[in-house]
């Protein structure tokens, strides 16, 4: 099994989550400040150079208002 991070899926998760956080007109430090982060953090994630855990995923989708089910399906 090819590692998430790297595979089409992970790569299709990542598009999907920076394309709703741009739709909302956020920016990484808008989604950050929500999250109690720094921006960096959503660089990472957004470009794969970092992983979300499962309640990391929650806790990213519930800060911007979306329904973590809707990207699990959108991947699946």
């Amino acid at each position: 099994m090819e590692k998430s991070l790297y595979s089409k899926k992970g790569e299709e998760l990542r598009a999907w989550l920076r394309s709703e956080r741009e739709g909302q007109g956020l920016s990484m430090r808008d989604l950050a400040q929500k999250l109690n982060t720094n921006h960096q953090f959503i660089g990472k994630v957004e470009l794969g150079e970092r992983r979300l855990d499962v309640v990391e995923y929650v806790a990213y989708c519930q800060a911007l208002g979306i329904d973590a089910c809707e990207g699990i399906r959108h991947i699946a």
